[in-house]
Parts: structure tokens; C-alpha cells; sequence
């Protein structure tokens, strides 16, 4: 798996992330896999590749894409106004689980906070997915808060 790059999501992308992201039981439940791809999955992604501070990444294997994350570096007030990347909609193509490439995309994740000043890397993960927060845990992430979310 030597041979993986990390780069930013081209439009041509969109399906196969959208796939990552329906291949596994909680995704399958709430994304839409179908020939043709959901308008609303292009409105998102030309919103996102538009925002400068959001990177929509793919990591690619002989040309093929075996996992995605969304990178969001923002400012806030608190801790002295320190910047801080939070990591999103993490997927690792099926058939390439458990053989180092999560570890690898989080850590290049966390070389480029480090590269833009971030003081923190802060990131989310489903309770429905314990197996995730031991990963999380064994790159030095911490359960520090108690997430919330409010379904609109």
C-alpha cells in the first residue's frame, strides 16, 4: 500500500466517494447508491470544493479510490483564537480495511493541521461504531466531550 496518494476530490470522484460512504451498515441507511447520482450529492460537493478551508480528500490505489475524508480547518475564540481541523465522513473502502491505510490517511490528516497551524484535530464518531472510537483511541484521540446532534 506504498503506492497510496492522498489528493483533493476532482468532480469525476463524486460517485465513488459516495459509494465509500453507503459501504457500511450506518451509511447504507442514509446515503443513495444509484446509477445516476444524486443532484444532491453535486450541489454538496460543488459547496464544498468551493470553500477554501474544507478539503474533500481522496486517497487513490492504481487508480482507484479506497477511502475519503472531509477536512475542515477553522478559527475560533477559544483557547487564544487557535485554529483547528475537524475530520469527517472517514471511509475506508471494504476490501482495504485492516491493513494501515485509516492510520495512514488520519495521520497525513494530521500532518497538514500541523502544516496550517492548527493547534487542534478534533473529529466525531458514531456510538453506533465502537470498533471506530478504538481506532480513534489508538491515534492518541481523546473522548474528551459528548457529542450532540439535532436532526432537521
Amino acid at each position: 500500500m506504498t503506492d497510496v496518494i492522498f489528493r483533493s476530490a476532482l468532480r469525476a470522484d463524486v460517485p465513488a466517494i459516495v459509494g465509500l460512504l453507503a459501504d457500511d451498515p450506518l451509511g447504507s441507511g442514509r446515503e443513495t447508491v444509484s446509477e445516476e447520482v444524486d443532484a444532491a450529492y453535486w450541489r454538496a460537493f460543488e459547496a464544498l470544493d468551493a470553500d477554501p478551508r474544507i478539503s474533500v480528500v481522496v486517497a487513490e490505489l492504481d487508480g482507484e479510490i479506497v477511502g475519503t475524508m472531509h477536512l475542515i480547518v477553522f478559527p475560533t475564540l477559544s483557547r487564544r483564537g487557535a485554529w483547528r481541523m475537524e475530520i469527517e465522513a472517514v471511509r475506508v473502502a471494504a476490501g482495504h480495511r485492516g491493513a494501515g491505510l485509516g492510520r495512514r490517511m488520519i495521520s497525513w490528516a494530521i500532518d497538514q493541521a500541523r502544516a496550517a497551524d492548527c493547534a487542534l484535530v478534533q473529529l466525531t464518531t458514531d456510538k453506533r461504531r465502537p470498533e471506530a472510537k478504538r481506532f480513534y483511541e489508538s491515534l492518541g484521540f481523546a473522548a474528551t466531550h459528548e457529542g450532540m446532534k439535532l436532526a432537521l
